[in-house]
């Protein structure tokens, strides 16, 4: 994650999030709804839509949208079954990857998500072939710019969240799964909006990689990421920095 993170930081600095910010409202929108018919449509009552309306704000997906989508959702106007997947593997160098999907068709996300890991130098495993390497953690992402470090490490904490790390590019604050509504609401108040925000495996352990094997795997990673299926994807790895800038470029 610390790999996968820092990574995506450089992609929001460089504008790259922008142009995909189409396919984003369509995967928080899918959550949205999800959450709508499996729960109350009232998010204080339901802490997976609370968490679904947080993830759409990340993204800058306006309150009339949201409203319209929990509405469609909540009285019935959207029929479509979803169902939520999660597939498990290995890219490139043996780091773990968790994917997770909302799909209508699980034969078409698994055939294409199972393509995605063939392409780079990957591997599709079973379920729970790599998830015991995470723990599942609510995520709030900030840009560094909102605070210094210690500025922002007592407001999370004052939140209610267990764990910060900070560096040049971001503030990165977790929290538990079931604290997560309340945690980016008053983190939210007090930084504004983050740049990202939901439900994420951190893993317990990263494993660094050659600048080799590190451009194959963000390939794959981004080929998953591109999939309108795919919710998120999760991965075990650390990047130089130097390596980082350079495949980014």
């Amino acid at each position: 994650m610390a790999g996968h993170s820092k990574w995506k930081n450089i992609m929001y600095r460089k504008g790259a999030q922008d142009q995909k910010r189409a396919k984003q409202f369509t995967k928080v929108g899918r959550e949205i709804s999800v959450a709508a018919k499996n729960g109350l449509p009232d998010p204080e009552h339901n802490p997976r839509l609370r968490a679904a309306i947080q993830a759409a704000r990340a993204v800058n997906m306006g309150k009339d949208a949201i409203d319209r989508a929990i509405k469609k959702a909540a009285g019935g106007d959207d029929d479509t079954d979803y169902q939520e997947m999660r597939y498990e593997g290995y890219g490139p160098g043996g780091i773990a990857v968790i994917v997770e999907a909302l799909t209508d068709n699980r034969n078409r996300t698994a055939s294409e998500v199972r393509a995605a890991f063939n392409k780079f130098n990957g591997s599709l495993g079973e379920t729970g072939s790599v998830s015991f390497m995470f723990e599942r953690l609510g995520l709030v992402v900030f840009a560094a710019d909102i605070g210094d470090a210690d500025t922002v490490f007592e407001g999370a904490l004052e939140a209610g969240a267990s764990d910060v790390t900070s560096d040049d590019e971001s503030h990165t604050i977790y929290c538990a799964p079931e604290d997560f509504g309340q945690v980016s609401e008053a983190l939210s108040g007090q930084f504004g909006d983050p740049q990202e925000a939901g439900l994420a495996w951190k893993p317990s352990n990263t494993i660094e990689i050659d600048e080799d094997k590190a451009a194959t795997l963000l390939k794959l990673i981004d080929a998953l990421e591109d999939n309108d299926d795919v919710q998120s994807v999760a991965a075990n790895f650390e990047i130089a920095d130097d390596v980082m800038e350079r495949l980014v470029a």
